[in-house]
């Protein structure tokens, strides 16, 4: 009977143990859903093209992390995903690197056609944090809701358990991991399949350089002027309107 108690007990601790866990460094692997057809126009043009456009496209990215520092860069198209090379070229090529400790970020973002690095503080994002709870791949995840410089707003789910305060793209700033993300306003959702405790090789975990670097201040003023006579096409004002800010919130995502 005692040796049954102790048995018990000894599962019990062990489990408690596997429940308070810390991790702070793994590799996260993220299944990324877009509604292409909703963040795309209503003209002939636009209107033909997703005649030949899967519903969703969908990818998946990896989260490295380790040492308060992360990479988050993409991995790999579902096979279901139907898009033209240059929609593909655009995720390809973006790769985002955090410096939690020194509050710095750098990333490189393909923007119509051109690779941008940009070197710049963490962007700060406004959360308010809820009771609801959910479970993401194995971990207990906590909602909250965050407004970002923009005026975007996000819904994440984030775990305590994975101590960087990181998630996708440049969205962080939470007491934890963010594990599932949705930004409704780019019909986009962000979920974690899994995550990989193994990691041995650190040496992706790096800033980003180039012979031109901008600011996000400076960027953002670049592309203002080149692409002023973008979205007045039309007379639909508020189309022009929706596909400009829809430009600008991906390009500084």
């Amino acid at each position: 009977m005692k040796s049954l108690l102790f048995f018990i007990a000894a599962l019990m601790l062990t489990n408690t143990s596997k429940a308070q866990q810390f991790i702070d460094k793994a590799v996260i692997e993220y299944e990324v859903n877009t509604n292409l057809k909703k963040t795309m126009s209503n003209d002939s043009w636009d209107e033909m093209m997703k005649e030949n456009l899967s519903d969703l496209k969908v990818s998946y990215f990896t989260y490295t992390f380790a040492d308060n520092k992360s990479i988050y860069k993409f991995e790999r198209w579902s096979p279901k995903t139907r898009i033209p090379k240059y929609l593909k070229d655009q995720d390809e090529e973006n790769i985002w690197f955090h410096d939690f400790t020194s509050g710095k970020m750098t990333m490189q973002k393909q923007i119509a056609g051109t690779n941008f690095v940009i070197a710049d503080s963490i962007q700060n994002i406004e959360w308010q944090i809820t009771n609801e709870h959910r479970e993401i791949a194995g971990y207990n995840c906590r909602k909250a809701i965050g407004k970002r410089p923009d005026g975007v707003y996000v819904f994440a789910f984030y775990t305590d358990n994975i101590t960087i305060s990181g998630g996708p793209c440049s969205i962080n700033g939470l007491p934890g991991m963010i594990l599932g993300l949705t930004i409704p306003r780019l019909y986009t959702s962000f979920m974690a399949v899994k995550v990989n405790l193994q990691l041995d090789n650190t040496s992706d975990i790096k800033p980003l350089s180039d012979k031109k670097m901008y600011d996000l201040i400076g960027l953002k003023s670049l592309l203002e002027e080149k692409t002023k006579d973008w979205f007045s096409y039309g007379e639909d004002k508020e189309e022009n309107k929706k596909r400009k800010e829809m430009f600008f919130w991906n390009a500084f995502l």
